[in-house]
C-alpha cells in the first residue's frame, strides 16, 4: 500500500519547497495531496523564488504557479501518513487558520512523521507543539522556536535536523537531507 503524505502550502510558498518535496515524494510513490486554507482541487497558489544576492535577507521574485489537488475542507488527517510543511510566506499566514493547527496537531499526537522547512517551522510554533524539542529553521525563526518551548538548532542550509518523528531544515538547499530523513520516517527504503 502506498504512503500518503499531506503537503501544506499557501500563497507565496517558496517555490522550490512546495514544487521539490511534491515531486520527489511522487517520484518514490508516495501519494501527495497538496492542499491550503481556501483551496479546491484544481485551485493554485503562486509561489515565490527566495534567493540570497547580498542583501541582509533573502530576495523574493514571483515563481510559478502551484497546483492544489485536494479540497482543504474535505481532508481528514486520519487517513494520512505525514505531514509536510513548505516554507516561504504562507507560512506567517496559514498559520492563523485554525483548521491548519488542528491538522498539525493531529500529526503529533498520532505520533506521525512531520517535516517542515524554512518558515514552515512557523506554523509548527503556533500549533504549540514544539516543547521540548530540538530543531532547526531558517535563521529570522530561531527566536520563535525558542519562544514556543524548543531549541533551535543553528546548522548549515543544506542540513536538516532530526527529533523523534520531526525533521527539519533551513531552507531548500536542504532538500536531498529532509527528503532522505522524511523517508526513514515513513519506513521507505530506496536501494540502487
Amino acid at each position: 500500500m502506498a504512503k500518503k503524505v499531506l503537503l501544506l502550502v499557501g500563497d507565496y510558498v517558496e517555490d522550490y519547497e512546495a514544487m521539490v518535496p511534491f515531486q520527489a515524494m511522487g517520484a518514490v510513490g508516495i501519494d501527495v495531496d497538496a492542499i491550503a486554507p481556501d483551496r479546491k482541487a484544481g485551485d493554485v497558489v503562486p509561489t515565490a523564488v527566495h534567493d540570497f544576492t547580498g542583501d541582509q535577507t533573502y530576495k523574493e521574485l514571483r515563481g510559478h504557479n502551484f497546483a492544489i489537488n485536494k479540497d482543504f475542507d474535505a481532508v481528514n488527517p486520519e487517513e494520512y501518513d505525514g505531514l509536510y510543511i513548505a516554507g516561504g510566506r504562507s507560512a506567517e499566514y496559514i498559520r492563523l487558520n485554525k483548521r491548519v493547527l488542528e491538522i498539525v496537531k493531529h500529526f503529533f499526537d498520532a505520533d506521525k512523521p512531520v517535516a517542515a522547512i524554512c518558515h514552515g517551522i512557523q506554523v509548527l510554533t503556533a500549533a504549540k507543539v514544539l516543547e521540548g524539542r530540538t530543531l532547526t529553521a531558517y535563521v529570522a525563526v530561531g527566536p520563535d522556536i525558542e519562544l514556543a518551548g524548543g531549541t533551535w538548532k543553528n546548522v548549515p542550509a543544506d542540513q536538516a535536523v532530526v527529533d523523534g518523528k520531526l525533521v527539519t531544515s533551513p531552507a531548500w538547499p536542504g532538500h536531498q537531507q529532509i527528503l532522505k530523513e522524511f523517508f526513514k520516517l515513513l519506513n521507505i527504503q530506496i536501494s540502487l
